[in-house]
């Protein structure tokens, strides 16, 4: 069939002049004049990794790894962790001793004279604060007793013992370390205590879950501000770390201890509570050789231990610090 169409049209190709067959060099001469023949892709970018194999998982990261750093992008940081902490002394001590890690307020009307220089501060510092009621005082703490106010606040952290040690002043000192007590009222009656009789630290065993909590700072009333905690290590390596720093350990027993009160206490004392359920663990207890008891009537088996703390503390202030 002729097809009578010219050659001329849109076509791409120009056939030889009727009647006259063109040998292979005029042929490509003719290809080499018209240039290559864009394909169905022109215009097109080519993809990144065309003519290999396709990237992995963890090239394409790094590169948009790369990608991000190109274009200066910087992740923020995590915003520190904040606790809730309430009841008024216990606020207000916060405020006193690390103001700089209040975070936000909340408080009844009735309050405001009382917290007037923690308004202004937040104020000054572009810290929010809010008037709220009790109902939302009591679902912020978790508590009935939240007494009109409730911190948000950066924890304190604890120290470690090396740390704690180094900062440790000579002469007379007490520590307290609380093995298997798990009450939150009863580390914050301790706390109290603690920083009434002038105690140096709270030490708290490697595993315990016990730790400082809204709960605990307002049982303190104040006393956690300036009472510091201390997370050990290894048992066996503590004790003999606090020995080396001149502590005596003594482990309160209820039953076959030497009585606390005529005997005569070490200025340096480790002083060993158990949990008042299951008391020390037996290792520990076997590894203090100094064991006390608070008599008594008899009537009760024993002092919570909270109070026992507070009755080995007031001994020890009464033999070293009075005067």
């Amino acid at each position: 069939m002729n097809d009578s169409r010219s050659p001329g049209g849109d076509s791409p190709y120009r056939g030889p002049p009727s009647g006259k067959p063109r040998d292979k060099r005029e042929r490509e001469r003719d290809r080499q004049a018209r240039g290559p023949v864009a394909p169905e892709t022109a215009g097109r970018r080519p993809p990144a990794h065309a003519g290999r194999r396709p990237p992995t998982a963890q090239e394409l990261a790094r590169e948009e790894a790369d990608a991000e750093q190109l274009r200066g992008s910087v992740s923020a940081p995590r915003p520190p962790r904040e606790q809730r902490i309430h009841g008024l002394n216990a606020c207000l001590a916060l405020f006193a001793r690390r103001p700089g890690d209040l975070r936000k307020v909340w408080l009844l009307e009735s309050r405001i004279p009382a917290l007037k220089a923690v308004l202004a501060h937040c104020v000054q510092h572009r810290l929010g604060y809010s008037v709220v009621g009790d109902e939302d005082l009591r679902k912020l703490s978790g508590s009935e007793h939240h007494e009109g106010v409730v911190f948000g606040a950066v924890p304190a952290p604890e120290q470690n013992l090396s740390d704690w040690l180094r900062t440790l002043p000579p002469g007379p000192q007490l520590a307290i370390w609380l093995d298997g007590v798990g009450n939150p009222h009863n580390l914050g009656a301790i706390l109290r205590s603690a920083a009434h009789f002038g105690a140096a630290g709270v030490l708290l065993s490697k595993d315990s879950a016990l730790a400082l909590s809204g709960a605990a700072a307002r049982v303190a009333e104040g006393g956690a501000e300036q009472v510091p905690m201390v997370r050990l290590g290894r048992s066996d390596n503590s004790l003999a770390q606090l020995a080396s720093a001149g502590f005596q350990a003594a482990a309160t027993v209820v039953r076959g201890g030497q009585p606390l009160y005529g005997r005569a206490l070490p200025g340096r004392l480790l002083l060993v509570m158990g949990a008042e359920q299951t008391g020390l663990d037996p290792a520990l207890a076997q590894a203090v050789a100094l064991k006390l008891g608070i008599p008594g009537s008899g009537a009760v088996e024993s002092l919570n231990v909270a109070a026992a703390t507070a009755v080995f503390l007031g001994e020890w202030w009464r033999q070293h610090r009075v005067g």
